[in-house]
């Protein structure tokens, strides 16, 4: 029996809506088939907790008397874009001053989202509408005009784990990796993870409404490096990294217990990003999909030390357990995303669902299929 946005939505407003987090699904399905879970399921929320560099800020400072035309700017001394309107800016989670590689854009948006002033200065080179060509003041997310996240790729459908079997110490996004494969990081939230309960993107689109830093967001378009055809397992589930999302919501209201910036040592600053994303179970196909456990996930061991060279593959209930075995090497795990705020998050979207006070939309433009990624050419 098939469900539409419309009757799940009349029966939240009810309050009679039946939501359920991925974790508590995955434990449901052991008992019951997707049949009866779609029976009795309306939403299962999932979620997510981590770094994720490809992130940013929208922000509009306002005009001053006498006008600038911001050409170059800075934000407690990280130069960020001048390359839009006169007084439009993007901070790039990743934008630093080389100066202090231990601070940079990703600390400026969680500074601004805590209320914290931040120093910003801008240079033009005059023009005869802006005449200023200097300017130094004071901002915080109240003085200024908008303050819009938009994350360009975010919430990665599964991801390669990270290992390192050289005789030196590897800095990386994944964390620092020791030598001797004496560590293996990972990241995603296994089963609770966004699109690995929704893996062809069904109910993720263009338009779906979601948790984002702990207001409510939307999914704007298919993320960068949207990879739709990858391998994947017996369970439908890629096992390697897949599609992503591009998001985007209100900087003013969000929230630092779901959005922190975090620097990893020798390879740069990158931002922690909260989303959770509620999947409406219109079918039992959906039913089944959300009914996915660590055990059948699987994902991919990667040498980082050695060219990416591919050691194997694991699954997350080994990765959460705290050890992967690879090759005969038994390699300690560590995650680089929050499990307990991803948790945290799935809960608070179930709630604001039975409260009625969050309902779900359809998308309105459906994912894209058949993508794959391309290469950079190195000429010189």
């Amino acid at each position: 029996m098939a469900k539409t946005y419309a009757e799940i939505n009349d029966k939240i407003k009810k309050g009679t809506a039946v939501v359920l987090t991925a974790e508590e699904v995955s434990e449901l399905a052991k008992t019951l088939s997707p049949k009866e879970i779609a029976e009795k399921v309306d939403v299962v929320t999932t979620a997510t907790f981590g770094a994720m560099c490809s992130s940013g800020a929208f922000l509009n400072f306002g005009h001053a008397n006498p006008p600038i035309r911001m050409e170059k700017i800075e934000l407690n001394g990280i130069r960020v874009s001048g390359g839009l309107a006169a007084v439009d800016t993007y901070v790039g989670a990743t934008d630093c001053n080389p100066e202090n590689p231990a601070y940079g854009g990703a600390h400026v948006i969680e500074d601004l989202v805590a209320g914290k002033e931040i120093a910003l200065e801008a240079w033009g080179k005059g023009t005869d509408c802006y005449p200023c060509k200097h300017i130094k003041t004071r901002i915080t997310k109240d003085s200024i005009n908008e303050a819009i996240l938009y994350n360009p790729r975010n919430a990665y459908q599964n991801y390669n784990v990270a290992t390192n079997s050289t005789d030196k110490i590897k800095y990386t996004y994944m964390g620092t990796l020791l030598p001797k494969l004496r560590n293996a990081s990972y990241s995603t939230a296994g089963e609770l993870s966004p699109l690995l309960n929704d893996p062809e993107c069904r109910t993720i689109g263009l338009g779906t409404r979601i948790f984002l830093c702990g207001t409510e967001g939307y999914v704007t378009w298919n993320g960068t490096q949207f990879h739709s055809t990858k391998e994947v397992n017996e369970y439908g589930i890629p096992t390697s990294n897949a599609r992503t999302i591009a998001v985007i919501g209100d900087l003013k209201n969000m929230s630092t217990d779901f959005l922190r910036g975090v620097y990893y040592e020798k390879y740069g600053v990158s931002l922690f990003v909260g989303i959770g994303i509620p999947i409406p179970i219109l079918d039992e196909d959906l039913a089944r999909r959300v009914s996915i456990r660590n055990e059948q996930i699987e994902t991919t061991v990667v040498d980082y030390g050695d060219g990416n060279k591919i050691l194997g593959k694991t699954n997350y209930a080994a990765l959460q357990s705290g050890e992967i075995e690879v090759n005969g090497h038994k390699i300690r795990t560590t995650p680089v995303a929050s499990l307990a705020k991803a948790r945290q998050i799935a809960d608070i979207l179930k709630s604001w669902i039975q409260k009625g006070d969050f309902l779900l939309s359809e998308p309105v433009r459906p994912m894209p299929t058949g993508t794959a990624l391309k290469q950079l050419k190195i000429e010189s």
